[in-house]
């Protein structure tokens, strides 16, 4: 089976404790994407921030665009390493009811790894697919 390194999203783009709401929600629309990690100076990992934490935590909550990231940012934090299987990713997506999965190598941030990702594997399509019916059967997570 194939581990996570040879699926995984390289190349990640992060935002930093010194950006804001609104830094993240440009940087999603650049990349068009839907979470961002937030990353210390040495890229380790501290959040995960979604447009759904954007639009819940913060725009609802009248936050403005200049609100600092950490205030709607989930610390609450589930990975993989590189060498971890699709399958064991997988499974963790499922417990944890999550859709993506940053990737931590010695500390740091190297990777993410989505449920699209986790697709492109035959053998993993099993996995993939249990883990997006576990996600979808509770919509109060996301």
């Amino acid at each position: 089976m194939k581990t996570v390194r040879e699926v995984m999203t390289g190349e990640v783009s992060a935002c930093t404790t010194d950006d804001h709401l609104f830094d993240a929600a440009t940087m999603m629309k650049e990349k068009n994407v839907g979470a961002v990690p937030v990353c210390g100076s040495n890229q380790e990992l501290l959040g995960m921030v979604t447009d759904r934490d954007l639009v819940i935590r913060g725009y609802a909550n009248k936050k403005p665009g200049s609100t600092p990231i950490q205030e709607v940012m989930s610390d609450k934090l589930y990975h993989v390493t590189p060498d971890a299987t699709l399958q064991e990713a997988s499974n963790v997506m499922a417990e944890h009811q999550v859709r993506r999965l940053p990737v931590v190598e010695q500390g740091k941030l190297i990777g993410m790894l989505s449920l699209g990702d986790l697709s492109v594997d035959d053998m993993s399509d099993e996995a993939a697919g249990r883990a997006l019916g576990e996600i979808s059967e509770r919509p109060e997570l996301h």
